[in-house]
């Protein structure tokens, strides 16, 4: 299915209005399956920009998102992620791939395959990797959350990437060898650290990134491992583009053509899902993941 906000059809705000949590702005999305090497079917949905004639745009970029752990609620319309799409094809030309991982399940659908520990995941990304490059989508960059970073380290190093951003990086999984694999890669690195993240803090993660040469790890203050809270999005999304598209971020944080507002679920049990975070009271409405697991 494909889904298109056309400026055209859609009117005209008379004056700008903030964008706000569950703001949908203009782009065209369509629903995607990845194919994996080995055998599987993944659902993803692609947000490119508008062309003037209400069709798909040529984008600037391309990111490529990997969600957090799907055992603890992260799939592929986690509120960071999802928010990227509804946002960055209008605010920056960015085209963005989100999907499932094997056995993860969102409206959009079940992936097929079942949740790997990131193992079997490997596939994955190369499906959405080759996807993108097989789509003429330029200038291809990773963005990982959480689960999705140890996926970026551990599976990411491929010649078609430009780069990757690390949000909450736990370091469960991707072990030090991963590490040396991206820095012999020699591709950029960028690593987004809560300074009260439940799981690695700045502080230890310059010295376990210290491996990667030219990693640029990043500490945000105040913000957590969920990045809960309208303020923590807008500088997520600020620094992926700064760093995907020098010179375009800060992004506006209003919008004077047309837009939609979007309906959701329920936030989900650990937070990655905050359909209404530019309201305080969501900074204590989210549960910390699992002492043990990243979520």
């Amino acid at each position: 299915m494909t889904t298109t906000t056309d400026p055209a059809d859609a009117g005209t705000r008379a004056q700008a209005a903030p964008i706000r949590s569950l703001t949908v702005l203009p782009a065209h999305r369509e629903d995607v399956e990845l194919h994996t090497a080995d055998g599987l079917r993944l659902v993803g949905e692609l947000a490119r920009p508008l062309a003037s004639g209400g069709g798909p745009g040529t984008p600037a970029a391309t990111l490529v998102t990997l969600h957090p752990l799907p055992t603890h609620g992260g799939y592929m319309d986690s509120h960071v992620l999802r928010k990227a799409s509804w946002r960055l094809p209008a605010l920056a030309d960015l085209a963005v791939l989100r999907f499932n991982t094997r056995g993860t399940s969102s409206p959009r659908g079940t992936s097929e395959g079942a949740f790997d520990e990131g193992r079997g995941e490997r596939f994955d990304v190369a499906a959405a990797i080759e996807y993108a490059e097989f789509h003429d989508l330029p200038h291809r960059w990773l963005v990982g959350w959480s689960f999705g970073t140890e996926l970026a380290l551990m599976h990411g190093h491929d010649p078609a990437v430009e780069g990757a951003i690390l949000l909450s990086p736990p370091l469960h999984r991707a072990t030090d060898e991963d590490l040396d694999a991206w820095a012999a890669f020699g591709r950029p690195l960028v690593v987004l650290v809560p300074e009260l993240d439940d799981y690695l803090r700045p502080d230890e993660a310059r010295a376990r990134f210290a491996r990667v040469p030219q990693a640029e790890v990043i500490g945000v203050e105040g913000a957590k491992h969920l990045w809960v809270g309208e303020p923590a999005v807008r500088r997520v999304l600020d620094e992926v583009v700064a760093h995907v598209l020098p010179g375009r971020a800060p992004l506006p944080t209003t919008w004077s053509g047309p837009a939609e507002t979007a309906h959701v679920a329920p936030a989900a049990p650990d937070g990655t899902d905050d359909p209404a975070d530019d309201e305080p009271a969501d900074e204590t409405r989210s549960a910390a993941p699992a002492p043990e697991e990243d979520a």
